[in-house]
């Protein structure tokens, strides 16, 4: 082999070489995750939306409160639909937690009827919202600590069912600002109640939603991989104006949320969620795709 040839062949493994090791470090930093993908995004057509969501690669759906009022009486029809498409029942809506002591037992009853309901269905863990916020005011500590007492009354009974109840922090409720999350989750019972970390709401709250995943890394028992955009365009003076968008189109540093669930070798379910179509042009298959594509080209999954 001549010296030439002998410094291209030299050259070109230098390259090969630099361009596995590249390849395996960017794919070092993707989190060993399970992906899945809300129905919300089609409006209550779940049956849509769940054939789409399997199209696209998905191993996981969160159904609404709609599904239960739907198939309570058809628990198998739904668990085998879901089956058929190949799909896990990530995450159950279960809906908002009233803190008025007079709502407390029939709050309990009607969430522990949606745990049976997952259960029945394969799934193991439900989503709890709350009521909405004062408009006059900011909540009080005892409001967000009564919600944490409550939510950990629903934790107890769901838990004998073998259900996780979670905790999803949200825009014009309780628990909207980080400080206010902080509050209701360290009142939180970790032993019936986790929290599901919505990054989209965290954020338009005030919050960094990468550092979320550090402080609550004990506590996280799912999240919503979400983004918003704000301010907007038609309203550029308002700085409390957002719309959810796909991935990848809003403010969200979702690079750094999940560099943070690498860092803390997060295992459990981190579910898309597109409230709606944010551009009417867009169907919510179209809406997905975008988001699937930021997650394959600017994370690295290989969905």
């Amino acid at each position: 082999m001549s010296e030439i040839s002998r410094r291209d062949f030299l050259y070109q493994a230098g390259l090969l070489a630099s361009a596995s090791l590249f390849s395996f470090e960017s794919l070092a930093k993707v989190p060993n995750l399970q992906l899945a993908y809300s129905a919300i995004t089609w409006g209550g057509k779940d049956l849509d939306a769940m054939k789409d969501i399997t199209s696209l690669g998905f191993k996981g759906v969160q159904l609404r409160a709609n599904a239960y009022d739907t198939y309570k009486t058809k628990v198998q029809e739904l668990k085998d639909i879901i089956s058929s498409n190949g799909l896990s029942l990530a995450m159950f809506s279960s809906g908002n937690v009233e803190i008025d002591p007079a709502k407390e037992a029939s709050t309990i009853d009607y969430h522990v009827a949606h745990a049976s309901f997952v259960k029945a269905l394969g799934g193991n863990a439900i989503q709890l919202t709350n009521s909405v916020r004062p408009k006059d005011r900011l909540p009080t500590t005892d409001e967000l600590k009564r919600l944490a007492f409550v939510m950990n009354e629903i934790g107890k009974q769901t838990a004998d069912l073998g259900v996780q109840a979670v905790y999803h922090n949200h825009m014009h409720q309780l628990g909207e600002t980080p400080e206010e999350v902080d509050v209701i989750v360290q009142a939180m019972n970790p032993k019936y109640i986790k929290l599901l970390l919505d990054v989209a709401h965290y954020h338009q709250g005030g919050g960094i939603p990468a550092k979320a995943v550090l402080q609550y890394k004990d506590i996280i028992g799912a999240l919503h991989i979400k983004d918003v955009k704000s301010p907007l365009a038609d309203k550029p003076n308002d700085p409390k104006a957002y719309k959810f968008v796909e991935l990848g189109q809003g403010n969200v540093d979702l690079k750094a949320v999940f560099d943070n669930l690498e860092k803390i070798k997060y295992k459990k379910w981190a579910i898309v969620e597109l409230d709606g179509v944010p551009e009417k042009t867009r169907t919510p298959l179209q809406s997905a795709e975008i988001s699937k594509a930021f997650l394959k080209d600017t994370i690295g999954f290989k969905i």
